[in-house]
């Protein structure tokens, strides 16, 4: 009944040692985990909301592009079809955004409420084709007083197309501007029911290329090309060269300069890192190859778009692709990026904090044996006093009593050499109390008495 006892004694102390000793280490590191999630970015989200205007660009066709590429990553892109690049820089703004990333079209405004967009880059050029019909011209200028398709009032093409014409002083009357989609207005330029056309569109466009082989349509070639582009940081001239279209046919039979903005990428500033690495890799893949005006790699780049550069692109138009997604799945790799972050609270606490605990759970075992070596050292420094017979009894008396004290204290296993290790020392000022006893013959039974 008595073991019974001291076991359960002994297990009641452990269990108090350890919980006094490991609950403050825990409390630390439950404190440094909480800290690091707060810097943490959750998780990405594996759907984006993708905002594109059907008839401008030729964003349509890249937008189903980057649903396929971001499909293989795991990441759903749902397309939110606009009626042009002021509509779509409309979904990214305010505080109820209904897109997270669109294409637009460079030069389109955002106002007041674009504050929280940023650009991802620019993804090509989409040049601003005019064609018309009549007599040779080299400028919007030649167009004053015509009946002119400018595309939809959301547009860019029209935005682009009111910024041409009203720094021209073209767009008062007596000219005509006609808010036509593309289809509609190609059609009525081949019937003649339009004088002139503006179109943005890649030069690779099918539509674009017919247009130009048409009978009795010319192609406007802007002789004051590098003017607009110094004035419109946005636009790029461009050199469309003869016979690109068709060497057979000769079309176009001159070179001729164009007016390019870029069809760019943005994003709301809240899109998770890595969500815009990931598309800008998908860009990387999509625009990185070389076309009738891109060269090979040129695209995307950093350029003009009327948006600011995101943090993220522009890391990555300095350094490429982060080194994990570069080797791991998207998914992976942003786990184990966030597994780094979290890295630092077993870094920087649980390491220590590893030698700490079992130092400071040895000291609080060690500390119950180490007060009776005060006792210990007493009874010593009063043996250096030459004490006589009764204070050398008390003194044993004392002495017995440490000794069955520390005999009582709970000791675990593990650490019960340091109880022994007290008791050899006992035994050595045991032994000096014995010596001087003996050597008085009248405390012979003393001796006798305590040897017993």
């Amino acid at each position: 009944m008595k073991k019974d006892s001291i076991k359960e004694q002994l297990q009641r102390t452990t269990r108090r040692d350890l919980w006094l000793t490991v609950a403050p280490a825990a409390l630390l590191v439950g404190l440094a985990f909480a800290v690091t999630f707060y810097f943490v970015k959750p998780a990405p989200p594996m759907k984006l909301v993708l905002a594109t205007p059907q008839d401008e660009g030729g964003f349509r066709y890249f937008a189903r592009r980057y649903q396929e590429r971001l499909a293989r990553h795991g990441v759903t892109v749902e397309i939110r079809q606009t009626k042009g690049s002021v509509t779509s820089v409309g979904l990214l703004s305010g505080d109820t955004a209904e897109a997270d990333v669109a294409f637009v079209q460079s030069g389109t405004a955002g106002g007041e409420d674009a504050a929280r967009i940023v650009s991802l880059g620019s993804l090509s050029y989409v040049p601003l084709w005019v064609f018309y019909r009549g007599e040779p011209i080299d400028d919007v200028l030649g167009l004053k007083g015509k009946r002119i398709a400018v595309g939809g009032p959301e547009s860019g093409t029209r935005a682009l197309a009111q910024t041409l014409l009203s720094v021209n002083g073209v767009d008062k009357s007596p000219t005509e501007l006609l808010p036509l989609e593309r289809d509609a207005a190609i059609e009525q330029l081949k019937a003649g029911s339009v004088d002139a056309v503006f179109l943005v569109s890649p030069a690779e466009s099918p539509a674009i290329q017919k247009l130009a082989a048409a009978p009795g349509v010319r192609l406007l070639s802007f002789a004051r090309g590098e003017a607009y582009a110094r004035r419109y940081p946005y636009l790029s001239k461009l050199v469309l060269p003869r016979g690109v279209f068709n060497l057979a046919a000769d079309i176009p039979d001159h070179d001729v300069v164009l007016l390019a903005p870029t069809a760019n990428l943005i994003a709301r500033d809240t899109l998770h890192p890595a969500l815009a690495y990931l598309l800008m890799r998908t860009a990387s893949e999509l625009h990185g190859s070389a076309g009738l005006l891109d060269r090979s790699g040129e695209f995307p780049a950093p350029l003009e778009t009327g948006f600011p550069l995101s943090d993220e692109a522009r890391r990555y138009y300095q350094a490429g692709v982060p080194l994990l997604q570069r080797y791991l799945p998207f998914w992976a790799a942003n786990l184990v990026d966030r597994l780094w972050v979290m890295l630092v609270p077993i870094i920087a606490v649980l390491v220590p904090l590893g030698r700490a605990v079992p130092a400071v759970y040895l000291w609080r075992v060690r500390s119950r044996i180490f007060r009776w070596y005060a006792r210990l050292k007493e009874i010593e420094l009063q043996l250096e006093e030459n004490p006589g017979k009764e204070m050398l009894e008390d003194m044993m008396k004392r002495l017995e009593e440490a000794e069955r004290a520390v005999n009582r204290i709970p000791v675990p296993l593990a650490y019960a050499e340091n109880l022994y290790f007290f008791r050899e020392h006992i035994d050595v000022v045991r032994r000096r109390l014995l010596r001087r006893l003996s050597g008085a013959p009248e405390l012979h039974e003393a001796v006798t008495r305590v040897a017993s």
